[in-house]
């Protein structure tokens, strides 16, 4: 391998993919070596650079699975497009980060069994701040979990109006890490509406809402009796998750087979 990672990108005509491709062509130590989108994209046979809005990078949008050699591959598509990657990924032996959301319960299977045989990091959030902040999260559910007079934790997350899936899987992550801490009891619910009764304790909230053009935002509510903690991280724009799945996958170069995420790349315990 060259000390320039060869980097594939799938889905690199979708909104994350194009920025995948636009900081990562900006990259020295990277060279985009194939750009992969579906094969109906009317963009295919464009340069992908151009696509991004960038300047030509030389690599033409195709649906076709590159046959030169690729370091590794970096997946933003859709849960419809991911068996196709983890497929090509696995026969060709190419570390993948995975960054899709609202994968099957099939999908997640496959991929993990993918890691038994290539290294993979998958992780609902690319963003640096945002797996930080789970971190923090975790952290506060284990250090409150005994609070006199409970805890209550709600989870409320913002998204544009074109995202297809709720809750985003970033707020799944998060309700997955602090139940962690808060015992096998707790229940995860998804609203409210009519007469729900009290809230119980064993309870995390989740909230959805779609507005504009919101690249992300989550709030997670620490609520107690007389005081209460929020942890609140937003992107601005999408480039916090474009250079997170970049550094993750300068990261997985080189490690063994198995399945990572960005506490892993973060240095963080888990």
């Amino acid at each position: 391998m060259s000390t320039t990672i060869k980097l594939a990108v799938h889905g690199a005509a979708g909104r994350m993919g194009r920025r995948v491709v636009a900081l990562a062509s900006e990259d020295n130590s990277l060279q985009i070596v194939s750009a992969i989108d579906h094969e109906s994209n009317p963009r295919r046979g464009q340069d992908a650079g151009v696509i991004a809005g960038f300047a030509p990078i030389g690599v033409n949008l195709t649906s076709v699975w590159p046959e030169e050699e690729v370091d590794v591959v970096i997946d933003f598509s859709l849960p419809e497009a991911i068996d196709r990657c983890i497929e090509n990924c696995v026969e060709a032996t190419i570390p993948l980060v995975v960054a899709t959301t609202g994968l099957s319960e099939a999908q997640q299977a496959k991929l993990k069994a993918a890691g038994e045989l290539i290294p993979v990091v998958w992780a609902p959030s690319m963003s640096l701040a945002v797996n930080l902040t789970m971190k923090l999260a975790a952290e506060v559910a284990e250090t409150l979990d005994d609070v006199a007079g409970g805890l209550d934790v709600e989870i409320i997350e913002r998204h544009h109006r074109f995202k297809t899936d709720a809750p985003s899987g970033t707020a799944l992550k998060f309700g997955e890490l602090i139940a962690k801490k808060l015992g096998p009891e707790t229940r995860h619910v998804h609203g409210r509406e009519g007469q729900t009764g009290e809230r119980t304790q064993s309870e995390i909230g989740y909230h959805a809402v779609r507005v504009g053009d919101n690249p992300g935002e989550h709030t997670i509510v620490f609520g107690m009796l007389g005081e209460r903690i929020e942890l609140k991280v937003a992107a601005s724009n999408r480039d916090c998750y474009a250079s997170g799945a970049i550094a993750a996958a300068k990261w997985l170069i080189g490690r063994p087979k198995g399945i990572y995420n960005m506490f892993d790349v973060l240095g963080l315990d888990a």
